[in-house]
């Protein structure tokens, strides 16, 4: 987010020295227009980041739905150097799955690189995702599968 802002202001400060040395009042409101333009598509990207939830040691990356069914999967990045820790995946499903009562899915990989773009995962997005949460009520399930790198002594690590 620092870098967003950095950028910004040195957009800002290139496209002001080019308003002093236009040419005419139009050329100057072009380069305003697009200035303005510009700061507002940053904003809204920055707004868009601080959307997505986040806490301690996880940031959601993605959430989406499954096939217009109104249920979502949550995709989380843990850190890469905490994946270890338990609580993280604790707090995360914590928090995202407060107001579901009936559904909810959390997955948890540890590179952001293998995070999914669509719910359904390729094989090496599957080899390394870190911890999958499901909670299904109708189906009566409600489980937490570990990667055997995370915990190996679960009795439903997932290789």
């Amino acid at each position: 987010m620092q870098k967003l802002l950095i950028s910004i202001f040195l957009m800002l400060a290139l496209t002001m020295s080019h308003t002093v040395f236009a040419t005419s009042d139009e050329e100057a409101a072009d380069v305003a227009e697009e200035t303005t333009e510009a700061a507002e598509a940053a904003e809204d990207t920055e707004a868009a980041e601080e959307k997505l939830e986040s806490g301690l040691g996880w940031q959601l990356i993605r959430t989406m739905e499954m096939a217009n069914s109104g249920k979502f999967v949550h995709m989380v990045l843990v850190e890469q150097s905490r994946y270890m820790d338990k609580t993280i995946y604790s707090n995360a499903i914590t928090r995202l799955c407060q107001d579901e009562e009936d559904w909810c899915r959390v997955r948890f990989w540890s590179q952001e690189r293998w995070v999914p773009e669509k719910v359904s995962m390729s094989p090496e997005q599957y080899q390394r995702l870190k911890a999958d949460y499901l909670l299904n009520k109708t189906a009566d399930m409600h489980q937490l599968r570990w990667s055997c790198r995370v915990d190996a002594n679960s009795d439903n690590c997932m290789e």
